[in-house]
């Protein structure tokens, strides 16, 4: 079964899901039916579904059919059972985004970072604080630590851009696994000299560590979220023994 088929046929179900063709609860077209149309084996498009049900978006029930679960969530949503890029999430969302850096220092990890970040104590490092918008409004405060041995001439421009289409493109690295912890915190100075909080006394905060396929740890990060400007999005699935 040619891979980009496959890919092709989850592609094309899941924006039309996303777009509500298929609405909420309703069946998609019979299997035999999808085969007809995509010109290809049973086999693929059961991949094809088998993918959408893993990522929550249908749900196949014996002798009834394959039924749409997706339900779009109108504030800004990120995934937990991934490693999704800022820029990545805004464009699944539709929303209009903006980055500005406020901070760009060479630094070396101290005792007092190395406890908390993980990196070595000496590790030269890349301090990075950033603000995002949503819709124009500063809602998010960004502070990322990269490790300057495995990310190199990394620069503001780019950090305003995209940082992993830099990393996986131009330096070609493999990023494999992020490690995060959710907590809602009080609101602190540095959260209300750079964002737009209204009347908000806490954040929704992130801390993730992001390692290489090789298990280098590349990236620590602290993200902090504006209440009403955050969702994080999982579908869980009961495995019987």
């Amino acid at each position: 079964m040619p891979k980009s088929k496959f890919e092709h046929i989850y592609r094309d179900l899941k924006e039309k899901i996303e777009s509500e063709e298929y609405p909420y609860m309703e069946l998609l077209p019979s299997e035999n039916q999808l085969i007809e149309v995509y010109d290809c084996s049973r086999n693929t498009v059961r991949r094809a579904i088998k993918l959408l049900a893993t990522e929550g978006y249908v749900q196949s029930q014996h002798g009834v059919g394959v039924r749409s679960l997706y339900r779009p969530i109108h504030r800004t949503n990120y995934l937990i059972g991934g490693i999704e890029t800022f820029k990545d999430s805004a464009i699944r969302n539709n929303i209009t985004t903006s980055t500005h850096v406020i901070s760009f220092e060479d630094i070396i990890c101290d005792q007092k970072l190395a406890e908390t970040s993980g990196f070595e104590v000496g590790t030269p490092l890349y301090y990075i604080k950033k603000v995002r918008c949503i819709d124009n409004k500063p809602v998010i405060l960004d502070i990322n630590y990269f490790n300057k041995r495995i990310i190199t001439d990394l620069t503001k421009e780019i950090v305003e851009q995209s940082c992993y289409d830099y990393f996986e493109n131009e330096l070609h690295i493999d990023i494999a696994t992020s490690k995060r912890l959710f907590t809602v915190e009080r609101v602190t100075k540095q959260d209300q000299e750079n964002l737009e909080l209204n009347d908000y006394n806490c954040m929704a905060v992130i801390r993730g560590h992001v390692f290489t396929a090789g298990s280098e740890l590349f990236e620590y990060t602290i993200s902090r979220h504006r209440p009403d400007y955050f969702a994080f999005a999982d579908t869980a699935i009961r495995k019987h023994v």
